[in-house]
């Protein structure tokens, strides 16, 4: 069979390259083409772009680049008419790809098109439920609370589990030691570490990465490591790392966390990847425009949380800075307490213990690719 595949960030690139891995384990004869990552790739994809090339965040920013951004999607949408596949995946990634579901169910009826990973929408954009409903033969949810919400709206769909549960789990250097993991990064094997995670994308690491390392370079019994994302050229954490005793450690971002006291997020998948990696942490997400920027987003917003930590457990659970509320000084108020044996460390620990128990520990992409397959042969010729 033939696999047309799109991730539009380095989370989707991992998530999607263990699920074609997953599927050429069930079809031998598969084929894959698509747009994702490194990850994608090296599984066999052959990649029609990379997601470095679409990887723009805001209103702003979109416009700035809509020619870009159409002429890619003008090139997904011929590579889909000439290869002509079985079935179309999409990950995520829900501005990009719900057109494309649009262009398949239009011109290309015979191809069902599976959307892994579902857009947000429980928490904004709604409207965008029509669009799935109307191009999406089937939604398959890695969040235990999706299944009633989208099923409720008339979708079909399908929870197989959290795939960063897998990643997780399949993880390189599992095991290893601070002492191997510090030297083979050049870092002290005599300080813990904050980890900080800043984000995937150029505009996200502007935003968030300053005032990161702003407060948590208050704590000298510590040492600070970035999770450099793989996608982003090193000069740009130069940009803001002068004057700061910290490293760049690239394309380990579980390794580090393995090793890691605690850590400063960027909501998103993130959050939850150091919570399965029991880290405590702090969370944040940078808006522009002070407090009315907040709660105009506020008022867009369906849900009480943002990060999938507190989304998961139905509570607070980890603390979420977000627009006015995330400043050095917060960040650096609600890190303290993560940084030595306490009430708030212990409480968080136990809590994520809880949401793992939840997501369960059957293998996701293998489960996927399974439940995509018998989809795909029991659908109506």
């Amino acid at each position: 069979m033939k696999y047309y595949i799109i991730a539009g960030e380095a989370s989707g690139d991992l998530h999607a390259s263990n699920l074609v891995a997953s599927l050429r384990a069930l079809d031998s004869e598969a084929q894959f083409k698509g747009m994702g990552g490194d990850l994608m790739q090296q599984q066999g994809v052959n990649m029609v772009r990379h997601y470095r090339d679409m990887a723009y965040m805001g209103f702003i920013q979109v416009i700035l680049h809509l020619r870009t951004i159409l002429g890619i999607m003008r090139e997904a949408c011929r590579s889909i008419d000439t290869f002509h596949p079985d079935m179309v995946i999409l990950v995520d990634y829900p501005s990009f790809n719900l057109k494309i579901a649009k262009y398949v169910h239009q011109h290309h009826p015979d191809i069902p098109v599976y959307y892994y990973i579902a857009p947000k929408l429980w928490a904004w954009k709604a409207w965008r439920l029509k669009a799935i409903k109307k191009n999406v033969d089937r939604v398959f949810s890695i969040l235990p609370f999706e299944v009633e919400w989208f099923g409720s709206r008339g979708c079909q769909v399908d929870y197989i589990g959290n795939p960063c549960v897998d990643a997780v789990e399949g993880r390189n250097h599992k095991g290893e030691t601070f002492e191997s993991f510090s030297q083979r990064n050049g870092l002290t094997s005599s300080l813990p570490i904050i980890a900080l995670l800043a984000g995937s994308r150029v505009q996200e690491i502007r935003q968030n990465l300053p005032a990161m390392l702003q407060a948590a370079s208050t704590y000298p019994q510590f040492q600070l490591v970035i999770a450099g994302a793989p996608s982003i050229d090193a000069s740009l954490y130069d940009e803001f790392t002068a004057g700061y005793n910290v490293k760049v450690v690239y394309g380990e971002t579980y390794e580090l966390l393995q090793q890691a006291y605690a850590a400063v997020v960027t909501s998103g998948t993130a959050t939850l990847e150091t919570a399965l990696m029991q880290v405590p942490q702090v969370v944040v997400y940078y808006v522009s425009g002070g407090k009315p920027a907040y709660y105009i987003l506020r008022s867009l917003i369906h849900v009480k949380y943002v990060s999938l930590v507190n989304l998961i457990a139905g509570r607070e659970v980890v603390h979420e800075l977000l627009s006015y509320e995330f400043t050095a000084d917060n960040i650096r108020k609600y890190l303290a307490p993560l940084l030595q044996d306490g009430d708030r460390r212990s409480q968080m620990l136990a809590d994520y213990r809880q949401i793992i128990e939840q997501l369960g520990t059957e293998p996701v992409s293998q489960r996927a690719a399974k439940d995509l397959l018998d989809t795909y042969r029991q659908r109506p010729q």
